[in-house]
């Protein structure tokens, strides 16, 4: 069947014609594109009205005509007809020889031409049903060979994502060679991802995708998308993490060139922080200026809180200080969305112009905070009907508002269940740590129900599927090699193996300096606890350097072991991974933030992780670990019940008016305090850090 992705058109009549049409012609697999793509040339970009991509008809560009004045469009036809083949024959992979293996075609559909004789309609023209058929019948196409390699010249993606070819590989099976073909074989965008990129939304669109699922790609493709189509308009991404900077400048310069053959206006498009300052522009930054209210900084900031939620803080403010909002931008992308506080998109939300098209993408297993991702209707409020402000639906002849995309092409299917069950508690002596809120997540992003029910109160057993987690992306080693949990008597011990490890890496697999990346889980204290490992790299001659120590909005150097706290590892990625001193994710307060930072360092993998740490809660996660591959990655647990989940998400909730007046009035009184907490009326973490510290021998909180 056809899938229809839907791209920015003001043809509607036409365009709903061609979807009735291909809706009922199922024997047709492949892809109809409407709005897309957009052809650069010399001239100018060329927005194409309508493409199909099929095994059986090759290429298909419709030219779309409203209205019933009947025209010559023949001139129209050619020129779609040469961009589209010279732009396909940029791409050596369709090729057999000298000779382009695709066919294409051009048709000027008009369903309004009404009085057109049939005498004088050419046979490229189409004013009704009957005369596609003719046309595609008439163009078949016997090379279906080529229709991955077709999709990827489509979409405009083979040339970003194909690795240069690793000149140091030798060796058929090694490392190295093992990366090389993994990398050949991720090259184009499934349904979902193009949806992301293509279908643009008259208000806000949510993009839910798990980690390694594209969204960092898919919103720079977006970008260029928006920024190809409607060159007038003010974009602006946004981040949280520096690091990020770069990567999304390098992705939109190429993708805008594929779109325009130009580079980007970066007076339309803004890549920039979310909070900034006068010395490195951001969102918050700015719409202090544009709105004359008072800047605050960190050290400012911090009389405005007693939490370290400093920013949540600065735009809860800005939102009471600002009387009326003042459009600023046309589109707002977020990424990393789950990072940030509802305040923050409540304030991008009010700054754009309308129809309000902010674009927000997250995985909420990579909060690194105590925030929860709230409800669309909990972040942007109700309007003077009563009635929610933001409804994100999917519409059948619509372009989605919420995309889900359950296709994870970085992690294996080991790294990625591991990663889920650690992160979820699923298999912890003492019980779940935190639980989706809606049981049905866990099928929209790739598990399937292999034993029990998915229902609150019952067992279940789920695996993830083969589409969602596709096989080459583990087949290439061994189980035991992809995926290691490893346990010392000390932090030195620890070092010299790592240390050993990257050794073997580079002068035995083939591996390249920037295939490997050493995350380290507590960001606050990254730099010391590497120096030993760093230090042993160094008298073995291999270099290395802390991600953003030098430039903020660096995160690889060239011919340079990257060393990270796991702030700056997310959106970046590397082949072999390790993670060390795990130890500190293993128990203690705030434990769902810890368990997070584990899944976010274990998916930052493309193909191996190494997990290490030392004492006796390392040798627990380890046992841990070997409980998750015993149950060969499948993730076995008695579904919690809405209440049961109410407790689960005491770690991971934002403190209410309630809870902070409770605070204040027995924040005097020691006793007081652990009254409250034993009631149940506030808890342990929701106290400041320092008072829960004094607290941790008096209380026995059980995280």
């Amino acid at each position: 069947m056809v899938k229809v992705i839907r791209g920015a058109s003001e043809k509607y009549a036409s365009v709903k014609s061609l979807i009735e049409y291909f809706e009922e012609r199922a024997e047709i697999d492949g892809i109809l594109y409407l709005g897309y793509p957009i052809i650069g040339s010399v001239e100018g970009a060329i927005n194409i009205d309508a493409m199909l991509v099929s095994k059986q008809h090759g290429v298909v560009i419709f030219d779309l005509c409203e209205g019933i004045k009947v025209e010559n469009r023949s001139d129209i036809r050619d020129e779609l007809y040469n961009k589209v083949k010279s732009k396909l024959t940029d791409y050596k992979t369709l090729h057999k020889r000298r000779d382009l293996m695709v066919e294409i075609g051009v048709v000027t559909f008009a369903s309004g031409w009404k009085n057109m004789s049939e005498k004088d309609r050419e046979f490229d023209e189409a004013t009704k049903y009957e005369h596609l058929d003719k046309f595609l019948d008439d163009q078949q196409w016997s090379n279906k060979e080529y229709y991955e390699y077709l999709l990827q010249a489509i979409q405009a993606i083979t040339k970003i994502r194909t690795s240069p070819k690793r000149k140091n590989v030798k060796k058929e099976n090694s490392r190295g060679a093992k990366l090389q073909r993994l990398e050949d074989s991720i090259a184009n965008l499934d349904h979902n991802q193009s949806a992301a990129v293509i279908e643009t939304v008259d208000g806000p669109q949510r993009i839910r995708g798990l980690a390694g699922s594209g969204k960092t790609i898919v919103l720079a493709l977006k970008v260029a998308y928006l920024h190809a189509k409607n060159p007038d308009w003010n974009i602006a991404v946004t981040f949280n993490t520096r690091a990020l900077k770069k990567q999304f400048e390098d992705l939109i310069t190429r993708f805008t060139y594929e779109h325009k053959r130009d580079e980007p206006n970066w007076e339309k498009i803004k890549i920039i922080q979310a909070w900034g300052s006068p010395n490195s522009e951001g969102i918050y930054y700015n719409l202090c200026k544009v709105h004359g209210i008072e800047y605050y900084d960190l050290g400012s900031a911090k009389s405005l809180t007693f939490n370290n939620d400093y920013f949540k803080a600065v735009c809860k403010k800005a939102l009471k200080d600002i009387e009326e909002f003042i459009p600023m931008y046309d589109v707002i992308l977020v990424d990393e969305a789950q990072d940030f506080s509802k305040e923050f998109l409540l304030l991008c939300y009010e700054i754009l112009e309308n129809p309000k098209r902010l674009i927000f993408a997250y995985d909420e297993l990579q909060s690194l905070n105590k925030n929860t991702m709230p409800s669309p209707e909990e972040i942007f409020g109700v309007g003077k009907n009563n009635k929610p402000r933001v409804q994100l639906k999917n519409e059948k002849e619509k372009p989605k508002e919420d995309i889900i995309l359950d296709v994870c092409y970085r992690n294996s299917r080991p790294l990625l269940a591991s990663a889920h069950a650690l992160g979820f508690g699923i298999y912890r002596d003492k019980g779940i740590v935190q639980m989706f809120g809606n049981e049905t997540l866990w099928k929209e992003v790739g598990y399937d129900v292999i034993d029990g029910e998915l229902k609150e109160g019952k067992n279940v057993t789920l695996a993830r599927n083969l589409n969602s987690s596709p096989p080459f992306l583990e087949n290439h080693s061994p189980i035991d090699d992809l995926i290691i949990f490893k346990s010392f008597k000390s932090d030195e011990e620890q070092a010299e193996w790592i240390a050993d490890e990257i050794r073997k890496n580079i002068t035995e697999d083939e591996l390249r300096y920037q295939d490997i990346m050493v995350i380290h889980t507590d960001p606050i204290t990254t730099q010391e606890a590497v120096k030993s490992i760093r230090g042993k790299l160094y008298k073995m001659g291999i270099g290395s350097h802390i991600a953003g120590a030098a430039n903020p909005d660096i995160f690889v150097e060239s011919n340079s072991i990257t060393f990270t706290g796991i702030y700056r590892a997310k959106g970046n990625e590397a082949g072999m991974i390790y993670v060390i001193n795990g130890q500190n994710c293993f128990g203690g307060l705030e434990l769902a933030r810890k368990r997070n930072i584990l899944f976010t360092g274990i998916t930052r993998s493309k193909a191996w992780v190494r997990v290490s740490g030392y004492g006796e809660a390392m040798n627990k996660l380890v046992d841990e670990f070997e409980t998750i591959k015993e149950n060969d990655f499948e993730l076995s647990f008695k579904y919690p019940t809405e209440e049961e989940r109410k407790k689960l998400n005491i770690v991971n909730r934002d403190m209410t008016k309630d809870v902070q007046k409770k605070l204040e009035n027995t924040i005097g009184s020691l006793t007081d305090v652990i009254i409250s907490i034993q009631k149940g009326e506030i808890y342990l973490e929701d106290l400041p850090e320092d008072l829960r510290e004094a607290l941790k021998g008096l209380l026995t909180n059980e995280s």
